[in-house]
């Protein structure tokens, strides 16, 4: 029990085991997820994706959709994992911002929560990182 207590009043400027525990559940719950409950649905992406794409003015929207279909998909597998979780979760708030934004512009605030809510969990991966218990910190170790 005291491990606990001590834990969770630690300095928040030094790492601790239960802040990597809890980036992983975070991050994993968040990955799965995202990758499996949005992204799965869109690989390949439907037509109906690629021509909401085109309606906003992106061009080449086969490839835009295919960006977004795995930006969820495998972005979310890897923020799960923890690899590649920067960039994993930079293109999972880009893709996030979009949509909260511009597909779900004219869409009440209901709508639009879920997107900005993973934004705001994938841009807190994109400042904070995976945590020790990732395979980016077990890569980092055997470089």
């Amino acid at each position: 029990m005291k491990k606990w207590i001590c834990c969770a009043m630690s300095p928040r400027n030094q790492s601790t085991k239960c802040d990597d525990i809890t980036l992983l559940i975070f991050r994993v719950f968040a990955g799965l997820t995202m990758a499996f409950a949005h992204g799965l649905g869109k690989v390949p992406p439907p037509e109906q994706l690629v021509q909401g794409i085109e309606a906003m003015g992106f061009p080449m929207p086969g490839f835009f959709a295919w960006c977004a279909a795995l930006a969820e998909f495998a972005g979310g597998l890897f923020l799960a994992v923890g690899l590649l979780t920067r960039p994993a979760a930079a293109f999972l708030a880009f893709t996030m911002l979009v949509a909260g934004l511009v597909v779900h512009a004219a869409d009440p605030f209901q709508v639009k929560e879920m997107a900005f809510l993973y934004f705001f969990i994938s841009f807190f991966f994109v400042l904070f990182g995976p945590g020790q218990i990732s395979l980016d910190a077990f890569l980092k170790k055997r470089i």
